[in-house]
């Protein structure tokens, strides 16, 4: 999975991410990857998702997109470093528009650089869950996004 474009809107920020191939779409590719999504952050067992199927995201993990993996990984980033729980993400993808394996993710955030932050820890994290990249340290990742935080409150 790899983030193509980055758009700070006054809102949201909007993200282009690319997983290329079609063996790369969901977490079904690799049983390993929602108990490694897990494992590294446990608070994403209690998050909703508006699925139609009134599914818990913990169990929607075993069978999603990719990308969807992501969305909840950046929310539970934001939330971790003192971003509301209340805010919002979105996935969604229209390959005929866009291309195969071209997906768009849409975060709500109440602190731009946080967000941003998240979206590149969430990224190493992703390489972690799907290509058994290095195992990132969440406490650090959420300590360094806290500290974005903090700049720009002293700012």
């Amino acid at each position: 999975m790899r983030v193509h474009s980055v758009t700070v809107c006054s809102d949201r920020v909007d993200v282009i991410v690319d997983v290329g191939d079609a063996e790369a779409l969901r977490t079904t590719t690799d049983s390993a990857i929602a108990e490694r999504a897990i494992g590294l952050l446990p608070g994403l067992e209690k998050h909703a998702c508006k699925n139609g199927d009134e599914r818990t995201f913990a169990e929607e993990l075993t069978d999603t997109e990719v990308p969807h993996l992501f969305e909840h990984v950046v929310m539970e980033l934001m939330a971790q470093a003192g971003s509301p729980r209340s805010l919002r993400g979105e996935t969604s993808w229209d390959f005929r528009r866009d291309g195969h394996g071209i997906f768009r993710v849409s975060f709500e955030y109440d602190d731009d650089l946080v967000c941003l932050g998240a979206i590149k820890a969430a990224s190493k994290m992703m390489r972690y869950f799907t290509d058994d990249g290095p195992a990132p340290d969440p406490v650090a990742e959420t300590h360094r996004l806290r500290s974005l935080r903090e700049v720009a409150v002293g700012a």
